[in-house]
């Protein structure tokens, strides 16, 4: 098995449940792990591997969809990665929000959310 770390990528986006979220947009945070079956690979082509930069392309274009919840677009991402690669085994994705829009708040808030596959 291989995994492919996606760690500390930010990215600005609009996504949260307040007017002005959607509005003004925030500072995320993401880190992203896949988790894949390499057994057909000798890891000689970069198709034979699922690529970093593919994955980085999916969490962009996923980010640029302005989503209430965090949940919901860390969900997206997972099924996304799975469509485009059947390999996959396991994929956990955290989504942090940098400036929570919680009074006297100081450090970050966000979801983790992880899957499996057979």
């Amino acid at each position: 098995m291989v995994t492919v770390h996606l760690h500390n990528v930010v990215l600005f986006a609009y996504h949260g449940i307040y007017e002005h979220e959607t509005k003004q947009g925030n500072t995320f945070e993401i880190d992203l792990d896949v988790t894949y079956d390499e057994a057909s690979s000798d890891f000689s082509k970069i198709d034979e591997v699922i690529n970093y930069e593919n994955l980085f392309v999916i969490v962009q274009q996923r980010m640029a969809i302005a989503t209430p919840l965090l949940e919901k677009v860390c969900d997206d991402i997972i099924q996304f990665i799975k469509e485009k690669y059947s390999s996959v085994k396991e994929i956990s994705i955290t989504l942090y929000k940098l400036q929570a829009p919680i009074k006297d708040f100081k450090g970050k808030v966000g979801v983790t959310l992880s899957r499996k596959f057979e």
